[in-house]
């Protein structure tokens, strides 16, 4: 094998109290890359310790963004690399073109971002379509982490790129997942595993729980997981609804991994995804899935198979999914795990990502 020198460029902050799925990929890939003799850089806009993260090569700034220091790190360093990879950083801006114009190197992004429910504006559509004729090319791989994403990359930046894109999807490490081995039929449990920001729809669920029958409302608990800037206008909900004998706020929590199974349902309302691992975290934890027909919800969530689907923000359709559940007059019976052991592994993932820069597929 040709022994390749890669950059990772990762617009996200590595914080030891949220240790997620794309923390476990950025460790087994860099692990997966060094077995291979392969040298690789990391820039991710902090430096941290924690977990594998003290076995990567790792660039940060306090003053310049991700694609900012990464451009005044390669003018002054000269490392002559031969794949850059990107991860939630803006597609088909001029910073590709300003990599392009100094390296003779492969550009692959990976596309994490969640549209909007009712779409862009038009103004932004004509925007995103001008940047994809202007800034496309000097791109040669698109990676969308679902049909859904790698859908929105081509409505927005032009069809034109559809030989260069891929579907690569988010996968789980099966192993450090415990797993729920009995469900309760009747007055399960419920959790919600969620950055706490609008487009999460936990207000929804919150107006839902409000519509309950009196006797369940005295009886359902939920225990929401995660923290954000959403947090006190839920408070605030909650509030106004007398529900505060429902709803536990745990915080953020690095052990999630072990927390699904000690639940039978998770609640993830959404307004807008891309690919969640949450809920494949979830699945492999054997805990059924409520949620969306938004993003990539679909494709691994199939309604009465492996949890249930509703049309974002419709409250009503979320509070008779709910109650039905509580009461036993619905129940999921497969085990969710399987599913997830053959489609959304880690490892899986892992290798996915590495055949980009094995094989050329651009």
């Amino acid at each position: 094998m040709i022994k390749k020198k890669i950059a990772v460029l990762c617009n996200y902050e590595l914080l030891p109290e949220r240790v997620g799925g794309m923390d476990y990929f950025f460790w087994y890939f860099d692990e997966k890359c060094k077995e291979n003799n392969i040298h690789i850089d990391w820039f991710f806009p902090n430096n941290s310790n924690h977990g594998n993260y003290s076995n990567l090569t790792i660039y940060s700034s306090k003053t310049k963004n991700v694609e900012n220091n990464f451009l005044a790190f390669n003018n002054k360093n000269k490392k002559g690399y031969s794949h850059i990879i990107t991860h939630f950083v803006e597609l088909c801006t001029p910073f590709f073109y300003k990599i392009k114009k100094t390296a003779n190197t492969k550009i692959i992004v990976v596309d994490h971002n969640p549209r909007p429910l009712n779409g862009y504006s038009l103004k932004k559509k004509i925007n995103k379509r001008l940047k994809g004729v202007l800034f496309s090319r000097y791109i040669d791989a698109f990676v969308g982490v679902s049909n859904y994403t790698v859908n929105a990359i081509l409505t927005d930046f032009g069809f034109h790129l559809r030989s260069k894109t891929h579907t690569i999807y988010n996968g789980v490490i099966l192993e450090a997942i415990l797993v729920r081995d009995i469900r309760n039929d009747v007055k399960p449990s419920f959790l919600v595993a969620s950055h706490l920001r609008e487009s999460k729809g936990i207000q929804d669920l919150i107006e839902a729980v409000h519509l309950l029958p009196l006797k369940i409302r005295d009886e359902i608990k939920i225990t929401i997981y995660g923290d954000g800037p959403y947090k006190n206008q839920l408070i605030q909900l909650i509030q106004k609804y007398s529900l505060d004998k429902i709803f536990v706020f745990k915080g953020s929590q690095a052990n999630l991994n072990e927390i699904f199974s000690q639940y039978d349902y998770m609640l993830h309302p959404t307004h807008m995804e891309c690919f969640s691992l949450s809920i494949l975290e979830s699945l492999a934890a054997n805990v059924p899935v409520i949620t969306t027909k938004v993003g990539g919800n679909t494709e691994v969530i199939t309604n009465e198979g492996n949890g249930y689907v509703f049309e974002a923000k419709n409250i009503q359709a979320l509070a008779v999914i709910l109650e039905d559940i509580y009461l036993g007059n619905k129940k999921i019976s497969t085990n969710t795990r399987e599913l997830i052991a053959n489609s959304f592994s880690l490892p899986k993932m892992v290798e996915n990502h590495f055949k980009l820069l094995t094989e050329g597929i651009y």
